[in-house]
């Protein structure tokens, strides 16, 4: 039978106790709430920090506390994120992964307009340090695609040698600045990818379950959580972040698909913990 990866998406960098109070921010709430996510059927998370007021960081030593407080839990895979704050240089957007070597983290393939508000940017002297970074500390770059442009830069990358094949990619449709979350825009972003790649989707607000079930259908990963929507449903807060994994727990199992196991995925994926 088919396995399909659920990517749990605990906090990102923007929303707030004030959006949802059931988002976890400290590390402490973050690998509670993996561990939860984790019992529910997620085998990847994504992880993005706050600081001790509750803003994006990037911080190492947050990353550090973090990953060891989940590590002792439970062996979900780690993607950690390489964006989420906006002072951040490149040397501590990439610290933090030759320090801790997770399995996965975010490559995103370039630069966008923000939420109509700030300059989201991944220039190319970046992603190519990032590139190399991630090879040397066998790290596996989850690509991060906003737009059909970021796909042609990931096969440039490739052709250069700074990112490697088979690749996985991470489609992110619905942000602001970004390409809209609809089905068709979904289908036709998969259909420039590589051969042999592996790739997940999302959608953000009202987008989240149409592209969730079209991924399914389409033989994709999904990813869900916090990160991308603190409602569960029109006008419902999000109880936990393990409210959305077992609902995408029960859909693929619906959809006669296997969720996969952390180990499954790594194998999935092509990934060593």
């Amino acid at each position: 039978m088919e396995k399909t990866i659920i990517t749990v998406a605990t906090t990102g960098a923007w929303p707030t106790k004030e959006h949802n109070p059931n988002i976890p921010l400290t590390p402490a709430e973050i690998a509670n709430d993996v561990y939860e996510c984790w019992k529910a059927g997620a085998a990847v998370a994504h992880l993005h920090m706050r600081d001790d007021e509750g803003k994006g960081t990037m911080s190492k030593e947050k990353f550090a506390e973090t990953v060891k407080l989940i590590r002792s839990k439970c062996n979900i895979v780690l993607n950690l994120t390489t964006s989420g704050d906006l002072n951040a240089t490149d040397e501590t957007r990439m610290a933090h992964l030759i320090e801790l070597k997770p399995e996965l983290a975010s490559y995103d393939c370039g630069s966008m307009n923000w939420m109509h508000n700030s300059l989201f940017l991944n220039p190319p002297q970046f992603l190519e340090k990032l590139g190399k970074t991630m090879m040397e500390n066998g790290v596996k770059p989850e690509i991060e695609i906003f737009d059909a442009g970021m796909i042609y830069n990931s096969l440039y990358y490739m052709k250069k040698g700074v990112i490697a094949a088979p690749a996985h990619y991470q489609f992110v449709l619905g942000a602001a600045g970004g390409t809209a979350a609809t089905i068709e825009n979904l289908v036709y972003l998969k259909s420039l990818i590589p051969q042999g790649s592996t790739w997940s989707a999302l959608g953000i607000g009202h987008g989240h379950v149409p592209i969730m079930l079209a991924a399914i259908a389409l033989g994709g990963h999904v990813r869900v959580g916090m990160e991308d929507n603190v409602y569960y449903a029109k006008n419902q807060l999000a109880e936990s972040n393990a409210q959305f994994v077992a609902r995408a727990a029960r859909v693929i199992k619906e959809a006669n698909s296997t969720v996969a196991t952390p180990d499954e995925a790594r194998e999935i994926l092509g990934v060593k913990k």
